[in-house]
């Protein structure tokens, strides 16, 4: 089963928590790399360090929480090697997966309800990259 990385701010933390646990009920290794409160933290330092764990091949997939899934996802996407989505649906995991080999999910507490956020993470993680003529423009985000 793949390893997975999971962070967030505050903001994101009950999400986060939510979404960790589902991971372990479905058999994954998780890796909370935090936060654990809802005291105030900046999530640069969540996406970054989630983002690590995949360059650095601890982590298969990482996932990141702050209030809009945006500020996290520009953090991790400073990372080489990582390709960080804001998930909003279904629809997004799945063509972030299957057309840009996304390795991160991000997502935001403050717009989206947890069971959208489940099953979007379900779709996620169970959806393979198309590859063919997606191969070269991942590739290209590779080369950036």
């Amino acid at each position: 089963m793949a390893r997975v990385a999971i962070g967030s701010d505050h903001a994101g933390f009950a999400l986060k928590e939510e979404l960790a646990q589902q991971l372990e009920a479905y058999g994954y290794e998780v890796n909370d790399i935090g936060t654990h409160s809802e005291d105030r933290v900046d999530y640069p330092d969540f996406g970054v360090a989630v983002a690590t764990e995949i360059a650095d091949g601890r982590a298969d997939f990482g996932v990141c929480v702050c209030g809009s899934g945006l500020g996290i996802a520009m953090a991790a996407n400073k990372i080489a090697g990582v390709r960080a989505a804001p998930i909003h649906d279904a629809t997004t995991a799945r063509l972030a997966r299957e057309h840009n080999d996304a390795n991160v999910a991000c997502f935001g507490a403050r717009l989206i309800s947890d069971e959208t956020a489940s099953e979007a993470l379900r779709i996620f993680l169970d959806t393979d990259f198309q590859g063919g003529r997606h191969m070269p423009r991942v590739q290209k985000l590779n080369a950036l």
